[in-house]
């Protein structure tokens, strides 16, 4: 599924996303790298493309060639509650019974 990265909205797939597209929603730029699927904050230029130019503003709509949505969970989804969950019972382990 698409999302906002801001938002967790849903983005109609069968669509390609333009660089002046803006989510329903929130009026986020979708054509922006923290939407695409090579955004990485771990690796070098917050991008897994080794091709691809930086760009300063990861929230910003930009004209990367290689820019690719990605299919990832809504913020605040499933992934959200296990994580949540799992906090939860590590703080569980330190409490006095």
């Amino acid at each position: 599924m698409r999302h906002c990265f801001r938002c967790g909205a849903e983005v109609a797939a069968e669509r390609r996303v333009l660089r002046e597209d803006e989510c329903g929603r929130c009026s986020q730029d979708l054509r922006c790298c923290r939407n695409c699927r090579f955004y990485d904050p771990g690796v070098s230029n917050q991008c897994s493309e080794p091709q691809a130019e930086w760009v300063a503003d990861k929230e910003r709509g930009n004209f990367c060639e290689f820019f690719v949505f990605a299919d990832r969970a809504a913020p605040g989804g499933r992934a959200a509650a296990k994580e949540e969950s799992a906090r939860d019972r590590f703080n569980r382990l330190f409490k006095d019974p």
